[in-house]
Order: C-alpha cells, then sequence, then structure tokens
C-alpha cells in the first residue's frame, strides 16, 4: 500500500510537468505528464511526489528515489554533534524575519481567508517562520531539493511544477544563492503568483560559501532588487546585520588554515564562544544606511507587477553610505 501523499487533493490539481507545464496524472506510485510528446514519469517517494526536469536541473529523480544526499541531509549529524551545536550558541541572528513574515501573513490574510503559500527550500523551517508555520489560516505548500521534516514535494526552482497563477504567496528564504540561475527562479515565482500575490526573499550577501559546491551566488542590496524588477516593492533592506557578517567572517578565516576534520570542529566551537556576541550589534546597525553596504543578508517582500524596473531607476534607489 502507497502511503498518502503529503500535498492535498486541491494542491494536486494545480501541479504541471516541469518540463512541458502539462498536467500530471496521479497512477499509483507516481506521477505521469498526460502530453502525449512528453509522457515523462515522476516518482513518489514516501507520500512525496519528486517533480524534477532531469534536463536542466543539477539533481536526477533517481537522487532522490536512492535518498543520496542533494542539498544537505537532515540526519547524516550524529546526536553527540546535534548536542553540541545545540549547547553552543549561534553566530547568526536573524533580525527582521520574524516581523516581516508576520507583515506578510497580515498582508495576505487581508485578502483571502485561505492564502496559499509556496514555500521553496522548505523541508526544515525557516528563521522567523515559527508563527506564520502556526497559522492555521495559512495554507502552506513546503518544496525543497532535500528531504526534511516539512517536506511536501520535491521541486527545484528553476522548472516549479504548478500551473500560471497557482499561489497568493511565495517564500524563498536563504535560497537563491544556491540555485545556477537565480534569474530563471525569479521568473517562475512570477509565474507561479495570482496576479496580486507576494514574494518574500531573504538572500545572502557577505556570507562566506555555506552549501559546498551548491552556492554560486551573493546579491547587493540593488543587485537583490533588481533580481525582483518584475515586482513592485513593498519593502526592503537587510535582514542579517554587519555584525553578524564580522562572526561569519572571524570563523571563516581562521578555517581557512586546515583542512583537518578534527580542527575545524575545535576552531567552530572556539568562534561560536568568542565571536557569538558580535550580532547582538545588529539590533543597533540593521537600519543604519552603513549596513545596507555591510549586511550579512538582506531581504524583498513585493507584488506581482506588469512593469519592469528600469536599471536607471533602481540605481536611484542606493540608500548606503557609500
Amino acid at each position: 500500500m502507497q502511503p498518502q501523499l503529503r500535498i492535498s487533493p486541491t494542491v494536486q490539481e494545480l501541479l504541471r510537468c516541469p518540463r512541458c507545464h502539462a498536467k500530471l496524472k496521479h497512477t499509483g506510485p507516481q506521477f505521469e505528464c498526460t502530453n502525449s510528446e512528453c509522457q515523462t514519469l515522476f516518482p513518489i517517494v514516501d507520500g512525496i511526489p519528486v517533480l524534477i526536469n532531469e534536463r536542466s536541473s543539477v539533481f536526477s529523480c533517481e537522487d532522490f528515489v536512492s535518498h543520496r544526499k542533494t542539498f544537505f541531509s537532515s540526519t547524516r549529524d550524529g546526536k553527540l554533534k546535534k548536542t553540541v551545536r545545540r549547547l553552543l550558541p549561534t553566530l547568526s541572528k536573524n533580525i527582521k524575519g520574524r516581523k516581516n513574515y508576520g507583515r506578510l501573513s497580515d498582508l495576505l490574510l487581508k485578502q483571502l481567508s485561505s492564502p496559499r503559500i509556496l514555500v521553496l527550500g522548505g523541508s526544515i523551517l525557516g528563521q522567523g517562520m515559527e508563527d506564520l508555520a502556526n497559522n492555521t489560516a495559512l495554507d502552506l505548500v513546503e518544496s525543497d531539493v532535500a528531504f526534511g521534516p516539512r517536506i511536501m514535494l520535491i521541486c527545484d526552482a528553476h522548472d516549479i511544477p504548478f500551473e500560471n497563477g497557482s499561489f497568493d504567496g511565495v517564500i524563498i528564504q536563504a535560497v537563491l544563492e544556491h540555485v545556477a540561475d537565480p534569474y530563471r527562479c525569479v521568473e517562475e515565482i512570477h509565474r507561479v503568483l495570482n496576479d496580486q500575490g507576494v514574494v518574500y526573499a531573504e538572500t545572502p550577501f557577505m556570507q562566506q560559501v555555506h552549501g559546498g559546491r551548491y552556492d554560486f551566488t551573493r546579491f547587493t542590496h540593488l543587485g537583490h532588487r533588481r533580481l525582483f524588477r518584475r515586482f513592485d516593492e513593498i519593502d526592503s533592506g537587510a535582514v542579517c546585520g554587519p555584525g553578524m557578517a564580522l562572526a561569519w567572517s572571524c570563523q571563516y578565516f581562521l578555517l581557512s588554515f586546515t583542512t583537518s576534520k578534527t580542527l575545524r570542529a575545535v576552531i567552530e566551537i572556539f568562534t561560536h564562544l568568542t565571536s557569538f556576541y558580535l550580532k547582538y550589534f545588529d539590533h543597533y546597525l540593521i537600519d543604519k544606511p552603513g549596513a545596507l553596504d555591510a549586511a550579512s543578508g538582506y531581504y524583498f517582500m513585493g507584488r506581482k507587477g506588469t512593469q519592469v524596473l528600469s536599471d536607471q531607476d533602481l540605481i536611484k534607489l542606493y540608500k548606503g553610505a557609500g
């Protein structure tokens, strides 16, 4: 007997082939494209559809059928390592995430009684998302390119397997640095949002490589805004500040001296114990102009637009200290 699908029947009706955008048919242990010229089969693993366009993705369906490590594995760390990480103070601090997610919820709930939100990179709960995730008035569809405790659907943001205009909101937190073509992913987000749809994104700037081979891109504040040039801005700014950026830099400076796993573990413990306090400066710095030039990461909240922000208008939006 096949496990029950984790996505609702209503959401299943919105699924489309990530290759050709034709309708999908649920046939036992798989989904099948109904386009006679495509007819691609997509497996279902433990109740989770795997809708990957293997022609363009760095991942294959077999990666998930065989439970290979993709972007990350939520089970790879041992109990001791997890315990140490839990006890150590963190170097990271998301200053505005919780407030921004609250604002996103309010915006959508003013328009609709049960807004549908696609979460890209949602196999684990993002920082600041706790209240949003616990709001039963919101219909969250959580997707990723890795299995995790919250995952409902495996998909690649380069080819989002949903009908045009399927969602009232899209959340993409700490993902766009890990995709090969962030511009294509944002175009896909624009496509699957309805006419009044809202996107919320968080993307790093001053952060070192943290996804191994799956880490490609960084954006300044204006670079991030240009990425969402087909959206009308609601708000944007620094979400993680210069203090966090400095703490990360201290750690990665010391890590660069060695490739020994043992020494790197010791360095991580040392830097967490000696640099964690730097993130607290960000409560004071986060809204200052200089933070826009030195932030660890930025956020953007915008509504689907019909006009494209020109580069001439883009540079007028600079608010840094330079």
